[in-house]
């Protein structure tokens, strides 16, 4: 990555995650658009805007070593994980992915049903694709879900999910979270005309983006914008929370051979460990678990240091342990 690419790799990546009010998995996050938000603190630090949003496209690869994939969440693209590719790419040969259905993503096969298989189809069909048989794959939310079905195929080298979606303690929960991120879209719909006005004043910010981020308030006004009209591009996302209730996440079989992490944030204020990190580690068979404060449910701009550590020390040993 040239300079100016590394220099910019914070504000891309807090582009691709900072949806929050559009995609925040609960109804606080429509709600907060409602009501007047703290004010940001002065010691806030805000990640410096650099021009126009780059285009969507499909994926990103770059790097040397091991090859490593990267799964964004619901709403996003591959650039939520810009802030890791510095820390990444010396380590591994990266790819990342933006799913099927989202902004600059291929668009669902005609005929094919909107599911969490169809993705899971589309990542590996580009594995395939790109010459990748097995890589070690890093999932966040909706993402993480998907890199678990991959393992389920024989893709993974090792595992690390960050708050990975898929597991609950009631299908009521579940709806709930769904319910709102179905709403906050509508709602963000109609806000749509108006984004450039909200996301000038710092409540306007905090209320698109405290769900998904733990550090809002570094988030610069045009990034919270052009996140929001992403997840409105996202075509597959209002299909796939109709069915994501019929089609919950089977555990892994035990005795596989490669080491899973599972990181949550603490807390992660989208899907609470409680109620839905506790059930995911039932499903995931010889887990590390680490709950991680000082970041949010989509904590790639919180933290890169520390998010690519967390991902680094897995693949790392993952690799030494593979002859």
């Amino acid at each position: 990555m040239s300079g100016r690419g590394r220099g910019t790799a914070v504000r891309a990546g807090a582009l691709a995650v900072t949806v929050a009010g559009a995609a925040a998995g609960t109804w606080a996050g429509a709600r907060a658009l409602r009501r007047r938000a703290r004010t940001v603190p002065s010691r806030a630090v805000l990640v410096e805007p650099t021009g126009d949003r780059t285009a969507a496209t499909p994926y990103h690869r770059e790097g040397t070593g091991t090859p490593l994939v990267l799964l964004h969440g619901i709403t996003a693209t591959w650039k939520v994980w810009m802030p890791l590719l510095p820390y990444l790419t010396a380590h591994h040969d990266v790819l990342a992915l933006t799913l099927v259905g989202h902004d600059g993503g291929a668009p669902l096969a005609e005929g094919v049903a909107v599911s969490v298989d169809a993705l899971v189809d589309g990542v590996e069909a580009e594995l395939d694709r790109l010459g990748v048989d097995t890589a070690h794959l890093v999932g966040n939310s909706l993402g993480g879900w998907v890199a678990i079905e991959l393992a389920r195929r024989g893709r993974a080298r090792s595992l690390v999910l960050f708050s990975p979606a898929g597991a609950y303690t009631s299908k009521r929960r579940l709806a709930m979270v769904t319910a709102g991120i179905g709403a906050s879209l509508s709602l963000l719909v109609r806000l749509a005309p108006r984004l450039d006005t909200i996301v000038q004043r710092p409540a306007g910010r905090r209320a698109l983006a405290f769900t998904q981020v733990a550090h809002p308030e570094r988030l610069p006004p045009d990034v919270v914008a052009d996140t929001a009209r992403s997840a409105l591009a996202a075509t597959i996302a209002t299909p796939l929370l109709r069915v994501l209730l019929d089609t919950p996440l089977d555990p892994l079989p035990a005795g596989h051979r490669y080491p899973i992490r599972l990181v949550w944030a603490q807390p992660d204020r989208v899907i609470p460990f409680a109620h839905f990190g506790a059930p995911m580690l039932e499903k995931l068979p010889g887990a590390e678990l680490i709950r991680q404060p000082g970041i949010g449910h989509v904590p790639m701009s919180d933290d890169p240091p520390l998010v690519s550590r967390l991902v680094t020390e897995i693949t790392t040993a993952a690799d030494r342990a593979t002859p």
